[in-house]
């Protein structure tokens, strides 16, 4: 925060040399000194009122070129500034910004009022903050006086967690695109992927097939037919006694958990699934269903997740059938926890922990897991779709 004193480091400076002539002069007997202090004080009085006297207003709008802000992203703001006042002597503006963000958000204030004022900033750390407001300090031409007066009001921006790239699923972890996933009978009523068939009758109007009728010229229905279902689940371990306790400090573990569950619930609907993602209590926090705006709801859902409450029995969040793939992520877990970790059935499950105690991802990798350890999230990943226990670990037999 910078200082709001009506001086600057000069004005001060002045301040003090005149009250040093003052004496000086009563001192030495010499009115010259006095007639030099009164000077100086008669300037710091005029860059005061210079400064302090005219009626200033204005108005403030932000645009960031991005909505949500990742981690290590850089995004480009405009400031636009509009100053109702007379013209300022000299001026520089600033632009608060939150921990969570950095950049360079200050400089000279433009001449040219109504001007745009450009500047970076990068999200250091996940969560929903304000920016601003905007402050402009104001010196008067001698140097001796400031103002430092806020405008406009604050923006939100919201720093989501990072997404890293993946490797994706093959082998015997599972195809990619839902090729060896569950399968459901479903009617498929308005899908145009189901194969029409000439009208029978007693077959429903309602299911009438009207591109294929006008295509072929005979009256089409659709036909019932069972069709690919990919599901998959990812699970983030929010129980409490999984994480370091609650403080300020950002927990690595936790981030590095968040930023995984995002990394994996978008990867897994990019190669054709549809993912749910729960935490480990039931709580759904987002569903993927290819929609840019379910990517753009889990993101934020995850910028404000914190650790908190319990953990329940993963086959209880199945709905009764088990998915493809299915990732759970979690944090400090040991052998006894890993070795009661149940599956479920699931066709691919992974588990990815932060913070593994020793013989706890063997366990989980002897009951089915493929598991990683969460030091860097591509890399986790990697081993786990491989088999590997960890990093430095043994392959585990499939």
């Amino acid at each position: 925060m910078r200082s709001r004193r009506p001086l600057t480091v000069r004005g001060l400076a002045a301040l003090l040399t005149g009250v040093l002539l003052v004496i000086a002069a009563n001192l030495l007997a010499a009115p010259v000194l006095l007639y030099v202090a009164v000077l100086l004080f008669a300037l710091l009085v005029l860059g005061i009122l210079v400064v302090h006297v005219p009626r200033r207003g204005g108005s403030v709008t932000r645009r960031i070129s991005t909505d949500l802000l990742t981690v290590g992203e850089t995004s480009q703001v405009a400031v636009r500034f509009d100053l109702r006042a007379l013209r300022v002597p000299f001026g520089t503006w600033r632009d608060e910004l939150p921990d969570a963000v950095t950049g360079d958000a200050e400089g000279d204030f433009p001449t040219d009022n109504g001007t745009s004022i450009r500047y970076t900033m990068t999200g250091v750390r996940r969560g929903v903050w304000a920016v601003g407001p905007l402050s402009l300090r104001t010196i008067d031409p001698f140097g001796f006086a400031q103002r430092l007066q806020d405008f406009g009001d604050t923006r939100t921006v919201t720093v989501v967690p990072e997404v890293v790239p993946l490797a994706p699923l093959t082998g015997d972890t599972g195809a990619a695109g839902g090729t060896a996933h569950t399968a459901s009978a479903r009617l498929g009523q308005g899908s145009d992927n189901l194969s029409p068939r000439l009208y029978v009758s007693g077959d429903s109007m309602r299911r009438i097939h009207w591109r294929a009728t006008a295509h072929r010229g005979n009256l089409m229905v659709r036909q019932e037919e069972e069709e690919s279902s990919p599901d998959a689940i990812v699970v983030l371990d929010r129980a409490s006694r999984r994480w370091a306790p609650h403080s300020d400090e950002v927990d690595p573990g936790f981030e590095a958990a968040v930023s995984a569950c995002a990394s994996t619930a978008l990867h897994l609907v990019q190669e054709g699934y549809s993912v749910d993602v729960r935490d480990s209590a039931g709580s759904t926090l987002g569903t993927l269903r290819g929609q840019e705006d379910d990517r753009d709801s889990l993101l934020v859902a995850l910028a404000m997740v914190t650790p908190q409450g319990e953990t329940r029995d993963l086959v209880s969040l199945f709905d009764g059938t088990p998915p493809g793939p299915l990732v759970m992520i979690t944090g400090r877990i040991d052998e006894e926890d890993a070795a009661l970790l149940r599956h479920g059935g699931a066709g691919t499950p992974i588990l990815l922990a932060a913070e593994p105690l020793p013989g706890a991802l063997e366990a989980a990798a002897a009951t089915g897991w493929y598991t990683g350890e969460l030091d860097d999230v591509s890399a986790a990943w990697d081993h786990a779709i491989a088999g590997h226990v960890a990093p430095g670990g043994g392959h585990v037999p499939r």
